[in-house]
């Protein structure tokens, strides 16, 4: 490619407009119409893939209802019953309300779908918890609620996996199932590390919840307890599509928290929908700016050209799912996590199918790495909105969460190399691919 290319020229200009300051669904769109203006072709072709792109993808409504769910739960009283339950289950452990911010975000998972409402959400309440009284240092709140956030979109539902099937054409559904165990052994590591950590610092045993308080406890918190359940059960039971059941569960929390609990104001439910809406249309500038880019990518014939490339290595597919490993944890540290899984990991989808790569297994793996990126320096997205939760310093939370970032990535390592741990609920449940 030379270095005054319209590929290299359209390039550069997204660089420079990102590095300005502009939104990189602006940078991906200008840079995007001026490569059709370098190449003389007609400029109304970026329009055409944007609105058609968008247009014509149902799954992606989805997106704003998952986000809907999490701000209903978020302006309610849903989170705080959910805390109260994940701490009469594990909180009388050492380092127990750690292991309540993990188990929360286990179940918040089958709720929300996102990382960031994750932690900006209930994150906020647990972390509160935890620094109550100089109990925990607020860089370790802050370190393991980010770490536990990253649960959240490997567990179904998953926003991630959503534009994963988008841009790859594989089944939500199964990709949803797939993430469901890897998830789960995030999740255990992520607790193991705590209590190394807690015995370790000497971290407190909180007052264990007694027996008769659990039945009451556990019924608060059912109504919300039932939303995966309804959400996924739709799902994998053939009653709605992954779209349709977004939309039932986005309707579950709101009429729970507006007409079973009664804790919802209008002014309340007016602010959730403008925050989802307001989060949504980010989302969406993003994905319209990609569907752009990614016609440019098309047209330079980047895909295969990458295919042709790694076949003359004559590559494993072990050996492609490490170097696509090696590269997304490296991209994860420096650009943010669905800019890269709408522009970058595209390119890799072909390679991988002509391999024999499973797509629900590479599409998880993607997955993880992306989230992984999400609390990896210098970047780290959940990292500054942690910091910003926990009102603690940000080199401090990055030193705290070391231990909990080399866990997770040992998950990655253990999943890449044992395709199962992803396939196995997947195929147990009629998958065939």
């Amino acid at each position: 490619m030379s270095l005054f290319s319209p590929f290299a020229i359209c390039l550069a200009s997204i660089t420079v407009l990102a590095v300005l300051g502009l939104p990189i669904g602006y940078a991906m769109i200008g840079g995007s119409i001026l490569y059709l203006l370098v190449q003389g072709q007609d400029l109304a072709i970026a329009a055409e893939q944007l609105l058609q792109g968008l247009r014509g993808s149902f799954v992606l409504l989805a997106i704003p209802l998952f986000i809907l769910s999490a701000e209903l739960m978020n302006v309610g009283s849903l989170s705080n019953r959910l805390l109260d339950f994940c701490n009469a289950l594990v909180g009388r452990f050492r380092g127990g309300l750690g292991h309540v911010n993990v188990v929360q975000s286990v179940i918040f998972a089958g709720m929300s779908g996102s990382a960031i409402a994750d932690a900006a959400g209930v994150g906020r309440l647990i972390i509160g918890m935890m620094t109550r009284d100089g109990r925990y240092s607020r860089s370790y709140a802050g370190a393991i609620t980010a770490a536990s956030a990253v649960v959240g979109p490997i567990i179904p539902p998953s926003i991630p996996m959503v534009l994963f099937a988008l841009v790859s054409d594989a089944s939500i559904g199964y990709l949803f199932l797939g993430g469901a165990v890897p998830g789960l052994l995030m999740a255990a590591m992520l607790m193991a590390i705590n209590s190394v950590v807690a015995h370790r610092k000497g971290f407190p045993v909180e007052d264990p919840v007694v027996l008769r308080r659990l039945p009451m406890i556990t019924v608060r918190a059912f109504p919300a307890l039932m939303m995966p359940v309804i959400l996924l059960g739709g799902i994998y039971g053939g009653v709605a599509t992954p779209t349709e059941a977004a939309a039932i569960a986005a309707a579950y929390a709101f009429l729970i928290s507006i007409l079973l609990y009664r804790d919802v104001s209008a002014k309340d439910a007016y602010r959730a929908v403008l925050s989802s809406a307001r989060s949504s249309a980010s989302i969406g500038l993003m994905i319209g700016g990609a569907l752009v880019f990614n016609y440019v990518v098309t047209i330079e014939n980047i895909p295969n050209s990458l295919s042709a490339l790694i076949s003359g290595y004559d590559l494993s597919p072990l050996g492609f799912l490490l170097i696509v490993n090696v590269t997304l944890l490296i991209l994860g540290c420096l650009l943010e996590g669905i800019t890269i899984l709408l522009v970058i990991v595209p390119i890799f989808v072909p390679t991988a199918q002509a391999l024999g790569i499973d797509m629900v297994h590479f599409g998880v793996v993607v997955v993880v790495n992306l989230m992984i990126g999400l609390i990896t320096p210098p970047y780290g997205l959940l990292l500054f909105v942690v910091a910003n939760v926990a009102r603690a310093g940000l080199w401090p939370i990055m030193r705290d969460v070391f231990p909990f970032l080399l866990a997770l990535i040992a998950a990655l390592a253990f999943i890449t190399l044992v395709p199962d741990a992803v396939l196995w609920l997947p195929r147990l449940l009629g998958y065939s691919g």
